[in-house]
């Protein structure tokens, strides 16, 4: 390459400068693409359909290029293309890794119903953020109604945005989004050792406070966060939250929307909880 021409027009090396350097575009320090394989972990492995095509046709990537997987039993490793078409793409592992991506406390996020793009913004994010799981909960106050096909088929499509989610942000896991469930439902079903509901009313306990309570009885290893839709939550699900253990805090002197309150409440717990950094 031409000297001059070696700086892309976004500032980076071009990938024919880097290889001329002897640098790997691939290597294990950049950024590198991670995919959910549904086997058990094998030295030899194989990611076909869709993930295949995107390696392919989309990252066009060749044999020799490195990549990072998820097996079905839970392994993460660091693997090489070995063979590539555009239904399936051969791997061979080099080495597993033992960090985990995974936050201390395994946090389901109940999330009323909300309407438009906003429920799929509310996944992917938490989905990001570390939620372990996400529960769409149709609240007395739901904008939304679905029921059935309807509601299947709608979480069909948020499993796909949370599985996109957990790749993007090298999740060890890819999060389940839950069937579409009433507040009792949901309540039945997640019984975690901790509960926290968010309600604008609450003016007594903050979700810090609500926090180190649960830490000094050593209840933080799996937490429920219960957030409402647009139109907040009901007296009556308040008590059924309250009745079920749940403790009701406030998120601060702010109304936060639904599709903010959320995500607002992880960002605190897992800061509380020292999972994003020291």
């Amino acid at each position: 390459m031409p000297v001059g021409q070696e700086k892309a027009p976004w500032g980076g090396w071009h990938r024919e400068a880097m290889a001329e350097r002897g640098i790997n575009f691939y290597r294990k320090e950049t950024y590198m693409h991670r995919f959910f394989v549904p086997q058990l972990y094998n030295e030899t492995m194989t990611i076909e359909g869709v993930d295949a095509r995107h390696i392919s046709k989309v990252l066009r990537m060749q044999p020799g290029a490195q990549l990072q997987l998820v097996s079905d039993d839970g392994v993460s490793a660091l693997a090489e293309i070995t063979a590539i078409d555009s239904e399936c793409v051969t791997v061979h592992c080099l080495e597993k890794l033992a960090e985990s991506h995974e936050p201390a406390v395994r946090l389901i996020l109940a999330q009323g119903l909300a309407k438009g793009e906003k429920m799929e913004f509310i996944i992917q994010k938490a989905v990001e953020m570390g939620a372990h799981s996400v529960v769409p909960v149709a609240m007395e106050h739901s904008v939304v109604r679905l029921d059935g096909a309807k509601a299947a088929k709608k979480v069909e499509r948020w499993q796909k945005i949370a599985e996109s989610a957990a790749k993007q942000s090298k999740r060890d896991i890819i999060p389940e989004v839950q069937p579409v469930q009433t507040m009792s439902q949901m309540l039945a079903a997640n019984d975690c050792a901790t509960k926290i509901i968010a309600y604008e009313c609450e003016d007594k306990k903050s979700l810090k406070a609500a926090l180190k309570e649960a830490q000094a009885k050593g209840a933080l290893t799996d937490l429920l966060l219960i957030i409402g839709p647009e139109g907040g939550i009901s007296e009556a699900e308040l008590e059924a939250a309250r009745a079920a253990g749940a403790v009701p805090v406030s998120l601060g002197r702010r109304i936060l929307r639904a599709e903010t309150a959320g995500l607002v409440a992880i960002s605190a717990i897992f800061y509380e909880t020292g999972d994003l950094g020291d």
